[in-house]
């Protein structure tokens, strides 16, 4: 039997596609079709403070740094920013620069390589889970606009749909652009490393999420990740979660690690790497 590497099966799931509403640019995100999932952000040649501004289409935006991307979408009445960036702190200040519009935030979860620039805006769309670790991990300040699994928004023309996604953190979210087929995650999927140690995190319910997330599958075709390779496609779900399940049976071994001065495991899913709390 043939054994593939992790490269091989990113190729073979049709990760480099993108739908036709989020077209590839030649200085992109996806660079081109063929190498979409070749590139790590590395690639960008980033170094820390410092960041790039990636047209996705006309009315959508990544603002990349070194490890970590937010997300600006544009609406005809407002523009939301998915996320507010890691060492930059200006984060509202630079998508103004491309849009007009009323900008609101959103955040994904309150991991602070998430919320930079929060301190620009007095209020900005979380789940409230997420409000222990804002307040008191994160010791940062603003009012949380409560965001929830199934709600709603709608910056003009372009409607918007919460996913819950508790796991990774217990109110991590994903924002589904509807019209558009496309899926803002987060932390949670990704091909890259996922932290999935420390009192916060719970594998169990990355589990039930993922399952839940399956079953939108029909809603979107693309996904854009906050870290490791973007775009990435829907078909990375069912692997990762299945993964996780094989390691909470005890089917995958991990290897041990130290990350933060932390001892953790590095549990190889194939299409991914989680990181677990180190008696996982």
């Amino acid at each position: 039997m043939s054994t593939y590497s992790r490269r091989d099966f990113v190729k073979f799931m049709g990760i480099a596609a993108v739908s036709s509403m989020f077209p590839l640019q030649a200085d992109g995100i996806g660079y081109k079709t063929a190498n979409a999932v070749e590139h790590k952000p590395k690639t960008f040649d980033i170094k820390k403070g410092e960041y790039k501004i990636i047209p996705i289409n006309n009315n959508t935006w990544c603002i990349q740094e070194a490890n970590v991307r937010c997300f600006l979408l544009t609406g005809s009445k407002e523009a939301l920013l998915i996320d507010s960036g890691n060492n930059i702190h200006n984060a509202k200040e630079i998508a103004q620069s491309l849009t007009n519009l009323p900008i609101k935030l959103l955040n994904t979860h309150a991991d602070r390589d998430h919320i930079g620039s929060n301190n620009e805006f007095d209020e900005f769309y979380m789940s409230m889970a997420e409000a222990s670790n804002y307040y008191h991990g994160q010791n940062r300040r603003g009012a949380i606009i409560p965001t929830e699994h199934g709600d709603k928004l709608n910056i003009g023309n372009r409607p918007l749909e919460i996913i819950g996604l508790p796991g990774h953190t217990p109110g991590s979210i994903a924002v589904l652009d509807v019209n558009n087929r496309a899926l803002f995650s987060g932390d949670p999927i990704q091909d890259g490393e996922i932290y999935m140690f420390g009192v916060q995190r719970e594998p169990h319910a990355y589990v039930l999420s993922l399952k839940r997330l399956e079953k939108y599958t029909g809603r979107f075709d693309t996904i854009y990740p906050a870290h490791s390779n973007c775009p990435v496609s829907p078909n990375l779900i069912v692997p990762l979660y299945k993964g996780v399940e094989e390691i909470l049976a005890g089917k995958i071994q991990g290897t041990d690690a130290v990350l933060h001065n932390t001892p953790i495991k590095k549990f190889d899913v194939k299409v991914a790497t989680i990181l677990g709390d180190a008696k996982l």
